[in-house]
């Protein structure tokens, strides 16, 4: 309700404007700074592994770029969203398509790592990423469509959207809800990849439900308009579980190396970094696309949306 920042600012003027208390503020800085903190722990992983010739670690290296690049282009779409209303619906169409990329990446990265072992070399092993990629490039186009049907059928913008994620998330997530099922039948022992895996998909579902419910501002209007929304909270939640899923990607890579590589072939170039260079001209060609169809939308109103892009 309040906190809304001018809707025809200058690129300065909303860099400057990260370092004042708006409304966005604290979007910007809680995927700013995990940025960093995951560019970090990247160039320690560069560091001890070798990402050039080791294939077995190139489902990592796609994984980790995208980790780093959806939370960066999450706090730029926040930061310079208020230039123009065209300039709005395109910050945010290359937000939801870092966001499908990065769940490209999770299928990448589960299809080399987290696959149970009587799933591996089977059809939907063999066809994970692939349809990976038709998630991601659904997701990117769902989610971009939502913005042109979001004035007139606001609640049905909000089911596309949130559909949009939440496809390609529990396709993704198929082989570790197998995996902690599996356990729970008492099939296998407990593990500390399993146990981070677990408080992955808790802050996953917690994040969704921020970002479907409105909550606590709901409750609330006005109170929780510069610190506390749920789009806060979202991003708090979206950036801790990602922090657990890769602590979950890195314990499965290296207690399970011996076996996937002596009961499955290695990735290859075409799997993992080809796929992921196919992902971002994909997604590219739909965001372009979309954005060359602005002109012929009615010019939305920024104050008309609080937080929930």
């Amino acid at each position: 309700m309040s906190g809304y920042r001018h809707p025809r600012s200058s690129a300065l003027d909303c860099i400057l404007s990260s370092f004042q208390m708006t409304n966005e503020t604290v979007n910007i800085w809680t995927h700013f700074l995990p940025t960093w903190y995951f560019l970090w722990r990247f160039s320690v992983l560069c560091s001890s592994l070798d990402f050039l010739t080791d294939s077995y670690t190139w489902p990592l290296l796609v994984y980790m770029l995208l980790i780093c690049l959806y939370p960066f282009t999450s706090s730029c779409a926040h930061t310079f969203s208020t230039m123009s209303a065209e300039a709005r619906h395109i910050c945010y169409f290359f937000d939801y398509g870092a966001l499908s990329l990065y769940s490209l990446g999770c299928a990448v990265t589960y299809g080399s790592y987290a696959m149970p072992d009587c799933w591996v070399n089977s059809w939907l092993h063999q066809h994970f990423v692939t349809i990976g990629v038709a998630n991601s490039l659904f997701c990117t186009s769902m989610s971009c469509y939502s913005r042109f049907v979001e004035l007139q059928f606001p609640h049905k913008s909000k089911i596309l959207r949130t559909a949009a994620f939440v496809v390609p998330f529990l396709f993704d997530s198929f082989p570790l809800f197998y995996r902690l099922l599996s356990c729970c039948w008492g099939s296998c022992s407990p593990s500390q990849a399993l146990a981070s895996h677990s408080y992955h998909l808790l802050f996953a579902f917690l994040t969704c439900f921020l970002f479907a419910s409105h909550l606590p501002e709901r409750l609330a209007p006005g109170r929780f308009d510069y610190i506390g929304h749920s789009h806060q909270l979202f991003h708090i939640c979206a950036v801790v579980g990602t922090h657990f899923q890769m602590e979950a990607v890195l314990t499965d890579m290296a207690s399970r190396k011996d076996w996937l590589t002596s009961h499955s072939s290695l990735p290859s170039f075409p799997a993992t970094l080809g796929v992921l260079v196919l992902g971002v001209l994909l997604n590219l060609g739909i965001i372009g696309t979309f954005s060359a169809g602005l002109p012929r939308t009615p010019r939305q109103s920024t104050s008309a949306h609080l937080h929930q892009e």
